[in-house]
């Protein structure tokens, strides 16, 4: 049996209240840890000249850190009911640097200062988006179903517009890219929830793991596709 089960039938008890409240709050305390490592291994990529030479004259390593992101969200989320709590903290860290590592070159793109506005507009959208998934009485389980397949949809479209390179194609996967993991923001909040109010004790640490996960992939993304939008760049 899955212990992280959801279930829409959970007694709203101070004592539940509580232990809800301190799975979100670690959550999001592990999710922004997340954040710092990825943007403080950014920065010191780009501020080597060794590193990004490194980057810049092998393309196919950038590839290899993609495919190893990839390992490493399935890793995490295919094997976190056998993972020690431990590891599997330590393996989403280990997916943040190296996530830091593929997006240091945003900073050879665009302005820094775009990209700090692009950072605190993620942020509010995010935090805003998030509250409201916390706090809504809706069940936005439905919706969830659709964002995913939205999802599907615009990888597939991301795919294809890599050989088409157009332009227009490419502003119209930004626009749907920040629909979509705006919803999923929300999505994501609520289910974390739900699961915490279910999860045995056991398996809170990892639940906050895998929560902190979730979130962090929707930022990073959400910040990637506002990032087309607010960026400016250093051309």
């Amino acid at each position: 049996m899955n212990p992280y089960r959801i279930t829409d039938n959970y007694n709203d008890t101070p004592a539940l209240d509580n232990r809800v409240s301190t799975v979100m709050r670690n959550v999001y305390v592990r999710m922004t840890f997340g954040l710092l490592v990825t943007a403080l291994v950014a920065l010191f990529c780009y501020s080597s000249p060794a590193v990004m030479g490194f980057f810049l004259g092998h393309s196919a390593a950038m590839w290899v850190l993609m495919i190893a992101e990839i390992g490493l969200v399935i890793a995490i989320s295919g094997g976190i009911n056998r993972l020690s709590a431990g590891t599997a903290t330590l393996l989403f860290y280990l997916f943040a640097a190296v996530n830091g590592l593929v997006l240091s070159p945003i900073f050879l793109v665009y302005t820094h200062t775009s990209i700090a506005k692009t950072f605190f507009i993620t942020a509010a959208t995010f935090g805003a988006m998030s509250i409201f998934g916390y706090t809504t009485r809706q069940d936005l389980t439905k919706f969830g179903s659709i964002l995913f397949m939205a999802l599907i949809g615009l990888i597939i479209a991301s795919l294809v517009n890599i050989f088409m390179h157009s332009s227009t194609l490419d502003w119209i996967i930004s626009g749907a890219g920040v629909l979509v993991f705006v919803g999923l923001t929300a999505w994501d909040t609520q289910k974390i929830k739900q699961m915490s109010a279910v999860a045995p004790t056991e398996a809170v640490s990892r639940l906050a793991t895998i929560g902190a996960l979730s979130l962090y992939l929707d930022f990073i993304n959400l910040f990637l596709y506002l990032l087309r939008f607010f960026g400016n760049s250093r051309d």
